[in-house]
């Protein structure tokens, strides 16, 4: 269906075609049988450049709700996956950052702004589909961003719910050579925020499997891990596992970033070597990368592997079929925290930033360091747990019992 007139003040780029719930739910029919399934998304289309933003809320209009989630500009190995639709990708980032926002609420995580606000955040997620002459360093690049500040300055003025987004896919230096294109849109969207989500991020990586290994009984610097994904998150995770003294082996697609882990004595693979990985001995293994890591040939190694004991991380779209994969893991007495769960410090750094920002007070990152290590204590809780019921129960439902 189509917008309604815009309200006052609102910008002059078209009116979106608006999904409600229901047909949300067609496109994803996961969301169904999620505990909050309505969500709306606002598609914005550019008249002749053919660029296409998807906008995915928990938030109903007139809400005044803080609407959470990065801004992804689809990366080109997301684009060319055959069936990609920037709104199936908004819709299923927007269901993940549901749940970072209920994990959060639940444990009791968060900077005091945000635990302070709670009532009124929501997941979301915007995801825009750029043309190659228009991704972050291509000549085009700063007209699509003016158009995608547009929609968000639109999106807000016709509904009524506030966007804030953060650091995620795309970004980088653009083509003049010097701007960064967060800084870019920060200073000209007040819901964009620059703070480097990946530090908390990280930190929360290191925290939930601290606690999961423990709950295991496994000592963290007696520990093998392994990693997918060596991108910011995963370099942050790999210096605080090296002052543990933990031992490490890698997946990462980047041959220089392969090289820099090596040069720190850790044996790394090349993508192509991931089921090989996956048979090495480790007892956990976590996932950061770009999605789709845990697919189902994945979950049945990682299930066979005798002394993998935990799963965990921050990697968005993780797996294709969570419930399936999850369970296939529970019945192998692997403990598997979902992914959102160890995700939520990122979204819990931008909205921290961003109401510190309405408030007029400094914004303190650390604050976000020192609410991490909540979800230790959880962790190693939920894993006890499972364990005491022989795995009878999921993660989610062992985090829920302890936390309540």
């Amino acid at each position: 269906m189509t917008a309604s007139p815009p309200r006052a003040g609102a910008s002059t780029v078209a009116a979106p075609t608006v999904l409600e719930p229901s047909q949300a739910a067609r496109l994803v029919p996961e969301l169904e049988t999620t505990e909050h399934p309505k969500v709306w998304v606002y598609r914005y289309e550019h008249p002749s450049a053919g660029w296409r933003l998807s906008i995915a809320t928990h938030a109903e209009a007139g809400s005044n709700k803080l609407s959470l989630g990065g801004f992804r500009i689809a990366p080109e190995a997301r684009t060319s996956t055959p069936g990609f639709d920037s709104d199936v990708e908004a819709i299923g980032l927007a269901i993940g950052m549901e749940e970072k926002v209920y994990w959060s609420r639940l444990i009791h995580v968060g900077g005091p702004l945000a635990l302070r606000d709670k009532g009124r955040i929501v997941g979301g997620k915007c995801v825009l589909q750029p043309t190659p002459d228009s991704r972050v360093g291509q000549p085009r690049d700063f007209e699509m961003l003016d158009f995608a500040i547009a929609c968000f300055k639109d999106v807000e003025a016709r509904y009524g719910f506030c966007l804030t987004t953060g650091q995620d896919l795309g970004h980088g230096i653009m083509s003049d050579g010097r701007t960064q294109s967060l800084q870019y849109l920060n200073e000209r969207f007040k819901g964009s925020v620059v703070a480097d989500t990946s530090k908390p991020t990280g930190e929360g990586n290191f925290h939930v499997l601290v606690g999961m290994l423990r709950g295991m009984d496994i000592p963290v610097g007696r520990a093998t891990v392994g990693l997918i994904g060596c991108g910011n998150i995963g370099m942050h995770l790999i210096g605080r596992l090296r002052e543990t003294g933990a031992t490490m082996l890698a997946v990462e697609a980047n041959a220089r970033r392969r090289d820099e882990i090596g040069a720190l004595g850790i044996e790394t693979f090349d993508p192509s070597r991931k089921d090989e990985f996956l048979r090495q001995p480790m007892d956990a293994l976590v996932v950061n990368a770009a999605g789709g890591s845990l697919d189902p040939r994945a979950v049945a190694i990682i299930a066979s592997n005798e002394r993998l004991r935990v799963v965990c991380g921050s990697e968005n779209l993780v797996m294709p079929d969570h419930a399936a994969g999850s369970a296939v893991l529970r019945r192998a007495r692997k403990a598997y925290a979902p992914t959102e769960l160890g995700g939520m410090m990122g979204y819990l750094t931008a909205v921290e930033e961003y109401l510190a920002s309405v408030a007029g007070v400094p914004f303190d990152l650390q604050t976000l360091f020192d609410a991490s290590q909540r979800l230790e204590a959880a962790s190693y809780e939920a894993v006890r747990y499972q364990r005491e019921r022989d795995y009878a129960v999921s993660f989610e439902d062992a985090m829920r019992a302890v936390c309540r």
